[in-house]
This record gives structure tokens, sequence and C-alpha cells, in this order.
């Protein structure tokens, strides 16, 4: 039955396939065909050669639904387009055998129906043979450091590494650093070519998904040394929408102005999100978190009341493109949660519950540095003071958060919905929400350490007002200012998470006229729009 399973999903993924390929020809060539001649020879660049392989992700569904729009208002826009410019791309890189080539033909197929009759200048490869003779003999730490012309490649490469690896400490083996020397080679012949198109082109803007992965981080780069005006775009908060900014999209830059407060109608929609999501009724980027939420098991409460407090300890995905950001009190989540693990062992009275991340087991994201791996090392769960909950143990974190003395964080989500709840939240990394007086956010590592033992010796936490209250602003506006909905074009294709299928609809209903996302997206593209909905 899994052999008949696994034929059925492949066939099912091949028509779906197909047949969105079809779409997207019949409606570029309409495109084209209602397009205006654009009124100037300064045009949009689109490139997000890391969204997708095969089929329409979202990102790529955003980006191109944008292409249209522009498009149709008469705005010049050109795909710069990967034509085997990729030695090793992220997305068609193989972890478990890292020489086998990525599905350039699949890839070149989808981008022909998506970009039909559109205007497009695609990149090749092209070698640098000194390059390559100078990192053939490069250890690990070699090859992170390498900048070429002052051209920053290793750290402009390292966090795709990361995460197509699964992991934060790389190992220095040979597979790691054949990937590593052909993603530096791509890099290096992709930078030369956008310092071409760039010059050519002379875009007003370039608009690329993520800005983490390298294709596109290296062509963020050398856009913004030339003083082009580069957007970037990311999943949003909300089904089926999107987040854009002029800053760094996985840091999630948002400007409240303090004289913004929520009015009753405003705080009504907040909480009835809030209701559905304190059950886990929510989704990301196409992705049902979870499949159910359950309440603290009587051994769980049992054990809760032989302790004096309680202290859930919620933990994040390690090669996750957003811990680049998080990293500022310490190097790298492991090293925070080895400060705890001394703070856990000097507090035998306090019962701590250690949390991993829901998405640290997801089918074909597993994580190969997981916290689960951290636990065993350390023997943590061997701690009496210590209950462990794996990433596919559905228990609820909004039942642990209301049992506890305060909350320890590192840069993830559930720190600002503890802070929504009223909680103590101590935050070990830069967060999205850390833009904002919401949590306990020390200065260092050594500040982190104190404050915690501080909290832990407390009768009672005093938690300043202004917390709660910043962070309702801040997620409404994440999740009504910020998301952008493109649900009136985009659906959900039933096969692959976080891919997407055309709705039937008019082409004129991507006018800014008609649409008050494209209003927006156009305002922050050509303009000086923020990229956020009016109130």
């Amino acid at each position: 039955m899994k052999f008949l399973d696994r034929v059925y999903r492949r066939a099912r993924r091949e028509w779906l396939q197909w047949e969105t390929r079809g779409t997207l020809r019949s409606v570029s060539a309409a495109a084209a065909r209602g397009a205006p001649m654009p009124g100037d020879d300064h045009p949009v660049v689109i490139f997000n050669a890391s969204t997708r392989l095969g089929g329409m992700s979202l990102n790529a569904g955003f980006a191109l639904l944008i292409a249209w729009s522009l498009r149709l208002a008469g705005v010049p826009v050109v795909h710069y387009v990967c034509q085997r410019g990729l030695t090793r791309c992220v997305l068609g890189s193989n972890k478990q055998d890292v020489h086998a080539l990525p599905p350039c033909r699949e890839c070149l197929r989808q981008s022909d129906a998506a970009f039909r009759q559109a205007r497009r200048r695609a990149f090749e490869y092209t070698e640098d043979p000194s390059l390559a003779q100078a990192l053939s003999d490069m250890d690990l730490a070699q090859l992170s450091a390498v900048t070429v012309e002052d051209v920053p490649l290793g750290s402009l490469v390292l966090s795709s590494l990361r995460w197509i690896l699964r992991r934060h400490h790389l190992e220095d083996d040979l597979d790691t650093r054949f990937l590593f020397r052909h993603y530096l080679l791509s890099a290096w012949s992709l930078y030369r070519d956008v310092e071409r198109m760039l010059a050519e082109l002379q875009p007003r803007c370039l608009l690329v998904f993520n800005g983490m992965f390298y294709p596109e981080a290296v062509a963020r780069w050398a856009a913004r040394r030339r003083g082009v005006k580069v957007v970037s775009h990311e999943v949003g908060l909300q089904p089926m929408s999107a987040f854009f900014t002029t800053g760094e999209a996985t840091a999630y830059p948002i400007d409240i102005p303090d004289s913004f407060e929520l009015d009753p109608g405003q705080s009504r929609r907040l909480d009835e999100y809030l209701e559905e999501r304190f059950q886990g009724r929510f989704s990301m980027a196409g992705i049902q978190f979870w499949q159910e939420m359950r309440a603290l098991s009587p051994e769980i409460t049992a054990k809760m009341a032989r302790f004096k407090q309680v202290v859930p300890v919620f933990t994040n995905v390690i090669f996750d493109t957003s811990q680049g950001h998080a990293n500022v009190l310490y190097p790298h989540m492991f090293a925070w949660l080895d400060d705890v693990l001394a703070i856990i062992r000097g507090e035998p009275q306090t019962l701590f519950v250690i949390r991993a991340h829901p998405d640290e087991h997801r089918g074909g994201k597993e994580s190969r540095e997981s916290v689960a791996a951290w636990v065993r090392a350390n023997r943590v769960d061997a701690l009496e003071n210590v209950i462990f909950v794996d990433s596919h143990e559905y228990l609820s974190s909004y039942d642990l958060i209301r049992r506890s003395k305060f909350v320890m964080v590192y840069n993830s989500t559930i720190g600002l919905e503890a802070a929504i709840l009223g909680a103590a939240v101590l935050c070990g990394g830069k967060a999205r929400y850390t833009q904002l007086p919401t949590v306990f956010f020390p200065a260092s590592a050594a500040d982190y350490r104190a404050q915690a033992r501080r909290f832990l010796a407390a009768d009672a936490i005093a938690v300043p007002p202004a917390f709660q209250r910043n962070a309702r602003r801040f997620l409404y506006v994440q999740l009504f200012r910020t998301s952008l909905p493109f649900e009136d074009y985009l659906v959900a294709d039933g096969v692959w998470n976080g891919y997407v299928s055309l709705k039937d609809f008019s082409l004129r209903d991507l006018l800014p006229e008609r649409s008050p996302t494209m209003r927006v997206i156009h305002e922050g593209i050509l303009g000086e729009g923020d990229f956020l909905l009016p109130l």
C-alpha cells in the first residue's frame, strides 16, 4: 500500500505540474496582450532562483503576480532567470548526495511557462579557474572567510549551507567542503553577471525572495553596493500572505508609531485570531504545525506540584535563516541552551520544561543538529527537575505558559504570545518583537544569566504593563498590516505544503486601483511606500 501511495502521489504531482504550466502559459500570454507599452526603460528586476524547482511555491506565486500587475500598469519588468547558472542551487542540492546535479530541466520548464512572453535576462555559469584552484585546498574555516574583490562570498553563502545541511555547526568533511566550493564558485559567477545586468538595465528596483539564500543575497549585495533600491519578500504571518521590506525580510523590521493604539474593533479582531491560535488552529507558509493540541497530562501536572515553580524553555530551529539576526547575546542557540542548563543544575526546586520547536522534525526538513540530540548528549532528560517535550509531541505550549513563573525563549514567536498572555518573558536572542519593549531582553549573556537568577529568586516578577500593550500592537500590525493578502489569486495546490495554484480571476483584478494589496506593493516598489495596509 505504501508503494502504491507513493506512485499515486508522484503521478498526482506530475499531473499538477503539467496543469500548472499550462495555466501559467495561458495567463502569461493574456498578461502580455493586456500590458501597455512601458513608459520608460528603467525596469523592475525580479529575481527568485531559490523559491522553487518545479511547481509554484508561495513566494514564486507572489513574485509572478506582482510582475503581471506591474506590467499591466505600464511598468517595465525584467525577470532575471537562472539558465543552468548555478552548479548547485539551494533547493536543488541533495544533502544525502551532494554530488547529485540539480534538476535543471524541471526548473527550466517551469521558468519557460511562468515567464512566457515576458522580458527576461538569463544567466549561465562561468567558472573562474583561479578561484576554483584557490578554493580546492581550503578547509571549512577558510572557505567561510572567502572574500573576492571585496565581495564577502563566504558570509553571503554560509546561511544557505547551514539551511540545506540542516545544522548550524558545519562538519569539516569532504561533502561539506564540496558543496561549499560549488556555492562559492556559483556565487562568484552570479555576482559578475549581476554586475553586468545592473550596468546594462539600470533598474529602478530589484525585487528578491528572502535575501538570505546565496543567489538572492549576492544579487542584493551587488545592487545595494550600486545604490539600487532592493525589496525582499517572505511569507507573512497570515495564510496566503506576503511580507515586503527594503530591510532584512527575515528580521521583519516594522515601524510602529508609539501613538498607535488598538481601538475596540481592532482589539476584538486580534482576540478572535488569538482564540484560534491558542488552540493550535493556524498555519504559516502552507504548514499546519499542530495536528492537535493536548492539555497537560495528569503525570505532568502531578510533577509540577512537587516543585516550587515552573519555567518553560522554548527553542528554535537552529538552521533557520532568521537565526543570523537572533545571535546577538550568544553566538548561536545552543550556547544559550548551555547557559540555561547551568542555571537548571543550580535550581533543584524549579521544574524546567524544555520544548523543542515543532518544525524540528518536519518531514523533508528534519534538523541534523536538534535540541533532542543536545538533550541526549548532555543527559538533560536524566535531571529530576527537567521535562523534555520533543518536537513531535503536541503538548499545549499555552498551558505551560499559564502555569509558569516566567518563560525563557530564544527568538521564537511563542515569546510574543506569552507576553500577550501577561507572562514575564526572558529572551536570549534578538527576535522580531524585541524591536519594541515586549519582553526582558538583557544586553549581554552575563546579564541574561543574572536576570534569570533574579527571576528565580523573586517572590513575584513585575512585568511592565507596556510589554503586553506593545506585544498586542506588534502582533496586530504583523497580522493585519504587514501580511499582504494574496488569497484572491492563489490557492493551496493540495499536494505540496507551501505550493500553490492560480485561482480563476480577471487580470484587471491585479491593477492597483482594484487591489489594496497591489496598490501597497506598487507604492513600495515604485515610490516611498512602507508596504503596510492602511488601518
